[in-house]
């Protein structure tokens, strides 16, 4: 999720990323804070979630949310480890590492590590700051909400286009996976290329310019596939019967 966040090929400045509830991890919080973007989950069981308080005496100004509170956050431990915090940061976007790489060489390797018990740190303070935000504000419930579904939506289009595999990868061969991961980009390069001119066919109509305001046009995307028949149109005609002979009948 961070690479793609980061190395996405185009001009777009990336400000959150929508996640499912498994993508709620204190280190995902704390990486995509350091890389200077929000990382947006939707939170199913939100009612067995942790909140860290601020700064040590501080429970009581917080009655209501008794029940839901822990410890206060380590800032101490943060500051500690500032300048290493930076330098994986500074290391993941300039590419120097992938994220991938940091986790497991050089943190995930030894748990205790303080860099890495630093970014969880940091990555609790992130999420509570989010569950506070996600709790009261339900404009960006409906919006993490709708963003998923437009992921979940385009999965669903990556089954029917990846033709014969069910949008399943069947080998553990690195090299053929590479190669069906590239096969399916080539297949959805040419869906996005087909619905644009589709799209633009349909702009050039006249009529549409007093129909479309400058809302609908900025909502326009050419992820859609609803129009795609992988095995093909079976077209019928009711009017007509099959032209089957008569069964000759059995004798005696």
């Amino acid at each position: 999720m961070v690479e793609g966040a980061i190395r996405h090929g185009t001009t777009m400045q990336v400000e959150g990323n929508y996640g499912d509830t498994h993508s709620q991890s204190e280190i995902g919080f704390g990486i995509t804070r350091l890389l200077g973007f929000d990382l947006l989950p939707r939170i199913k069981r939100i009612n067995h979630t942790r909140l860290y308080l601020p700064g040590a005496g501080e429970r009581g100004a917080y009655a209501n949310l008794e029940a839901a509170l822990t410890r206060p956050i380590r800032w101490d431990l943060v500051s500690q480890q500032y300048d290493a915090l930076i330098k994986y940061a500074t290391a993941i976007r300039s590419g120097t590492a992938s994220t991938e790489a940091i986790l497991r060489r050089f943190l995930k390797a030894n748990a205790m590590d303080p860099t890495y018990q630093t970014m969880i740190e940091l990555g609790r303070a992130q999420k509570t700051i989010f569950l506070a935000r996600y709790l009261r504000d339900r404009d960006l419930q409906r919006e993490i909400n709708a963003g998923l579904n437009v992921v979940e939506s385009w999965n669903r289009a990556n089954s029917v286009i990846f033709f014969g595999k069910g949008g399943d990868i069947a080998s553990n061969r690195r090299d053929e996976q590479e190669l069906s991961v590239l096969c399916l980009c080539v297949l959805q390069a040419a869906l996005f290329y087909i619905n644009t001119l589709m799209i633009q066919d349909v702009l050039a109509d006249a009529d549409w310019d007093d129909l479309l305001t400058a809302a609908d046009r900025r909502g326009m995307t050419p992820l859609f596939w609803t129009h795609v028949a992988p095995y093909g149109e079976v077209a019928l005609d009711m009017d007509r019967r099959l032209p089957l002979r008569a069964l000759p009948q059995a004798s005696g």
